[in-house]
C-alpha cells in the first residue's frame, strides 16, 4: 500500500502508519504527530484510510440471485437476519461484488460506527474505512496472519477474516486443517519464531512462511484498492461543507454583498426605466387621441401605422393619399371649384368629394377631367345652392 495512509486504533489510542512505514506505528497524542500527519496526507498522491478493528467487524461472502443484487443495500439486513444473533436495526451492513453474483459484506454496530466517528473527528476526512484484516496481503489459497502482543489479524479470502485472541488461534487454525477450503500456505508475521510456530497445529506448520515484521511490513505487501467500505448509506462520506464555509466564508460575505448592490442597482434602474416608459406610452396615446378621437385603443403605435399606411397606398398605388393627389391636380385647374368635404372608403379604395362650382357644366368638366385623367368618376347627386351648384362625385381607380 504505497499510496494509502493507514489509521488504527492501538489499545483505544489511534495511530497512524505512513506509506512506507518503518518498524512502529506513531501515535496521534499531541498536536505536532497530528500535524505530521495532515502534512502527509496534503502532500503528493496520499489516500486517507482507518482500519476498523477486525474484533469488531464480521466478513463474509454471499451469492445473491440477480434479483437480490438489484436490491442489494436493502436486501442485505434482511438476507443475514439469521446468521447473526443481534437485532438487525443495531447494526450496519457494507457491501461490495467480487464477482457476477458474489458479494463481500461486512457487519458492525451502528455503535461502534458512531464511537468510530468520533474518535477520528479531529483528523482530517478519511473517506475509506476498511476492515483491518483486508489490510493484509492475500493470494487465492493463502492466509496471512499478522500476531501483535495480545491478538492476531487473520486474513483468509478475497474478503474474509477476522481478529482473534492468541488464546483461540491454535484453536481456530486446527479446524481449519479438517475444512475442505485449508489453506495451502501460512504466511505468518511475528517478532518470535519459536513462540509463533508453536501456535500452528503440526498439519500445517510444513505450510508455514514466517517473516519477521508487524503490521507495518505486511502493508509493504498488500494492495490498496479493496472495493469494500465501511462508510456506506448514512456513513457515506460526505463534503465538508463546515470547513469550506470557515475557509470561504469572508469571500462569499464580499460576494454576496456584490451581488446584493448589484441587484439593487439594477432593481432602482428597472423602476426609473418603468417609469420612463409609462410616461412615454401614456404620452403616444395622448398623440393618438389627437390624431384619432373615437374608437378603441390597444396598441397606438400599431394602429396608427396602420392608419398610415391605409391613408399613404401601398406598393401597388392605392390609398387615399395617392387618390386625393392625383383628383386634386385636376380640381385645382379650375378656380372656380371647391372642395367642400372628403369622404374615403378603404374597402373600395375610392372617395366622394362634395364639391362646389359655378354651374352645371363646370360640374360635368370636372368630371370629364377626372375621368381622363384615368379615374373613375361618377355623378351621384347635384343641386342648385343659390347662384353656385352643389354637387357630390364618386371617384375611384379605373
Amino acid at each position: 500500500m504505497q499510496n494509502l495512509t493507514v489509521v488504527r486504533l492501538i489499545d483505544n489510542q489511534l495511530a497512524w502508519y505512513p506509506p512506507g512505514a518503518g518498524i512502529e506505528p506513531r501515535l496521534l497524542d499531541n498536536p505536532e504527530a497530528l500535524a505530521a500527519f495532515t502534512a502527509t496526507l496534503a502532500a503528493g498522491n496520499q489516500q486517507g484510510c482507518f482500519a476498523a478493528p477486525g474484533a469488531d467487524v464480521r466478513l463474509l461472502q454471499l451469492q445473491v440471485t440477480p434479483e437480490e443484487k438489484q436490491h442489494i443495500s436493502k436486501a442485505l439486513p434482511f438476507l443475514l437476519e439469521e446468521q447473526v444473533a443481534e437485532d438487525i436495526e443495531q447494526l450496519h451492513f457494507a457491501a461490495c461484488p467480487l464477482g457476477k453474483d458474489n458479494f463481500g459484506v461486512a457487519l458492525c454496530r451502528h455503535q461502534l460506527m458512531a464511537a468510530w466517528e468520533t474518535q477520528l473527528s479531529g483528523l482530517p476526512p478519511l473517506p475509506r474505512w476498511l476492515p483491518e484484516p483486508l489490510l493484509l496481503p492475500w493470494r487465492a489459497g493463502e492466509w496471512c496472519i499478522v500476531l501483535e502482543s495480545r491478538q492476531a489479524i487473520v486474513r483468509t479470502g478475497e474478503c474474509q477474516g477476522y481478529t482473534i485472541e492468541h488464546a483461540l488461534l491454535p484453536t481456530l487454525l486446527a479446524a481449519s486443517v479438517r475444512d475442505p477450503e485449508a489453506p495451502q500456505s501460512l504466511v505468518i508475521y511475528g517478532s518470535d519464531q519459536t513462540a509463533d510456530l508453536a501456535l500452528v497445529p503440526d498439519e500445517l506448520k510444513g505450510r508455514v512462511q514466517w517473516r519477521r515484521g508487524n503490521l507495518c511490513s505486511a502493508l509493504m505487501l498488500a494492495r490498496d484498492d479493496h472495493p469494500l467500505n465501511l462508510r456506506q448509506g448514512e456513513y457515506a462520506a460526505r463534503l465538508p461543507l463546515s470547513r469550506w464555509w470557515r475557509e470561504w466564508r469572508l469571500v462569499a460575505g464580499v460576494f454576496a454583498l456584490a451581488i446584493g448592490m448589484q441587484l439593487a442597482s439594477t432593481w432602482a434602474e428597472y423602476r426609473t426605466l418603468a417609469q420612463e416608459n409609462l410616461a412615454l406610452r401614456t404620452a403616444v396615446e395622448a398623440r393618438y387621441r389627437e390624431a384619432v378621437p373615437d374608437g378603441a385603443l390597444v396598441d397606438a403605435e400599431r394602429q396608427l401605422q396602420r392608419q398610415v399606411d391605409v391613408l399613404s397606398g401601398s406598393a401597388s398605388g392605392g390609398g387615399f393619399v395617392p387618390l386625393l393627389e392625383k383628383a386634386g391636380a385636376i380640381i385645382v385647374e379650375r378656380p372656380g371649384t371647391a372642395i367642400v368635404s372628403i369622404n374615403y372608403t378603404q374597402r373600395g379604395d375610392e372617395m366622394r368629394l362634395n364639391i362646389l362650382a359655378e354651374d352645371f357644366a363646370s360640374v360635368e368638366q370636372l368630371r370629364s377631367g377626372l375621368a381622363a385623367a384615368g379615374l373613375d368618376a361618377a355623378m351621384e347627386s347635384s343641386s342648385a345652392q343659390g347662384e353656385r351648384v352643389r354637387a357630390r362625385i364618386r371617384v375611384g381607380r379605373s
